[in-house]
């Protein structure tokens, strides 16, 4: 079984937690299932539940290098040109990354819910959005490729995994991809 869950901001990608915060618990009913793969507390979007060992292997494994699609918010207003080193990989201070595609957008889609609470707004600081197509999956990868390049995000929301995107699913609502 895989379900798709959009995976709203202030939610642990886990099912337990001894302080009492909100969990995929919360949001999934269906017994057995575990991330595969991982979105942190304040990022939101699309994560993938299976039942599946070998599938959730398949999703998360970076050998298999299943691109991953996240819009970031970031502070600032980049030029083509300040997006070159992720499309050619930046240095983290866990080594290099792989390149990713970059581009940026006109605007926040459409289709794009508020966040709650929303992102801090600061009257000199201009905000963009860009998209981030990655093939690997590091911890705070995006926010720290991003800072790297001196545009720090502000929100991130994944949109896809591999074949399976969001589709339409609100905050915290779920559907059985497969």
């Amino acid at each position: 079984m895989l379900i798709a869950l959009n995976k709203p901001y202030g939610v642990l990608c886990q099912f337990t937690d001894r302080d009492g915060r909100p969990t995929l618990a919360d949001l999934v009913a269906t017994p057995g299932v575990y991330a595969a793969g991982r979105l942190d507390l304040d990022s939101e979007g699309l994560l993938l539940l299976t039942d599946d060992g070998a599938l959730a292997h398949r999703l998360t494994d970076p050998r298999h290098k299943q691109p991953k699609t996240y819009l970031a918010q970031v502070e600032g207003v980049p030029a083509e040109a300040d997006l070159e080193p992720l499309r050619r990989g930046v240095m983290l201070s866990d080594g290099p990354t792989l390149p990713v595609a970059a581009r940026i957008l006109a605007d926040q889609p459409d289709w794009l819910w508020a966040r709650v609470p929303p992102i801090r707004y600061r009257r000199d600081k201009p905000t963009s959005w860009i998209e981030l197509v990655l093939r690997e999956g590091r911890n705070r990868q995006v926010r720290r490729m991003t800072a790297a390049i001196g545009l720090p995000t502000l929100r991130l929301v994944r949109t896809r995994v591999g074949a399976h995107a969001l589709d339409g699913l609100a905050p915290g609502q779920s559907r059985i991809v497969g």
